[in-house]
């Protein structure tokens, strides 16, 4: 009985040593199966940075996560893909603040009309108080979003017939706009008469005129080969648009501390270091597109911000935001409303 006993105690001591040795043998044998995804093109930096974030996850937990990507609408719409993240079908979900914003409405608060000059002001107001106030609120919705968000760029507008240079130009102009309330509020606001429609189906509605023109970062016009329809580009800069990574709380959690610890922080590294890629990208986009036969035209954004201001844009979205959201991006972008 003795023996057995000193037998038994030697094969716990030796499993829990080799546990120790070898950390993911302590979370068991189970697979951590993810689905990650998004709208944009496999190619768009978004993806390659995913991907290689993926890999590095992979790799540093022994294989016991394994977090496959899916770009492009591979699984479903916008709409459909948030279903799925809240309902826990998809894991992570990696998409900009204003379509997010249809559950959490502060999150589209990085999309108010002509708000951001820069990226200096983007970063300070999203990596700071206004960024941290946005995450306390997806947590209400048991979305755990990311420290850091990802780049879409500042949007401009592109048109299939004569560009876009003052708000008269946009009287009566078609564009698409993604399913936001407030993509649709600001190009009303601005005498537009915006569309929604998904952006999977964006190419063919530019096909078959359901619109005139699109608005989106050069990057995204770029690898969804928008300029092989509508060949006038206009630096309207009128949002800077980017993507919070959320993930489903239960999925994330269900991860070892471990496990959850290096996927946060391999992700997080991921979206800075896809910050780079865009804005180096955004500049060499300009000759590519030009040789493409895209002409741009640059616009001065204060008729615009004035033509906002005198529709009560400002006012309206203040109010929807709520103060407290409203006053720290204010702190970074002066006063709007």
């Amino acid at each position: 009985m003795n023996t057995n006993r000193r037998k038994l105690m030697i094969t716990a001591a030796s499993a829990a040593g080799a546990c120790i040795a070898l950390p993911s043998l302590a979370w068991g044998q189970a697979q951590f199966k993810m689905k990650c995804a998004n709208i944009m093109p496999a190619d768009h930096p978004l993806n390659v940075r995913l991907t290689e974030a993926s890999a590095r996850i992979k790799e540093q937990t022994n294989g016991q996560v394994d977090i496959a990507v899916f770009p492009f609408s591979q699984l479903g719409t916008d709409a459909d893909m948030l279903s799925q993240v809240r309902a826990g079908a998809i894991d992570i979900f990696v998409q900009s603040g204003l379509i997010l914003g249809s559950l959490v409405p502060v999150a589209a608060i990085n999309g108010i009309g002509f708000a951001f000059s820069d990226y200096s002001k983007v970063w300070q107001a999203m990596d700071g108080p206004l960024g941290n106030h946005i995450r306390a609120a997806f947590l209400k919705s048991n979305l755990i979003a990311f420290d850091k968000m990802w780049d879409n760029g500042f949007r401009q507008a592109l048109s299939t017939g004569k560009p876009i240079r003052t708000p008269d130009d946009l009287k009566a102009f078609k564009i698409r706009v993604p399913p936001s309330p407030l993509w649709t509020s600001l190009f009303k606001s601005l005498g537009a008469a915006p569309v929604s429609i998904p952006w999977a189906e964006t190419y063919s509605a530019l096909q078959t005129r359901m619109a005139d023109g699109i608005e989106n970062a050069l990057a995204t016009i770029y690898f969804s080969k928008m300029y092989e329809i509508s060949k006038h580009v206009s630096y309207t800069n009128h949002m800077w648009d980017g993507f919070w990574t959320v993930a489903n709380r239960k999925s994330l959690e269900s991860l070892p501390a471990s496990a959850r610890e290096i996927v946060v922080r391999e992700i997080n590294d991921a979206a800075v270091k896809e910050r780079a890629d865009v804005e180096k990208l955004n500049g060499a986009l300009v000759t590519q597109l030009a040789q493409k036969g895209v002409q741009f035209t640059q616009v001065d954004r204060a008729p615009f911000q004035e033509k906002l201001r005198q529709s009560s844009f400002y006012t309206e979205w203040k109010r929807r935001m709520g103060d407290e959201a409203w006053s720290l991006l204010e702190a970074t972008t002066g006063k709007l409303a």
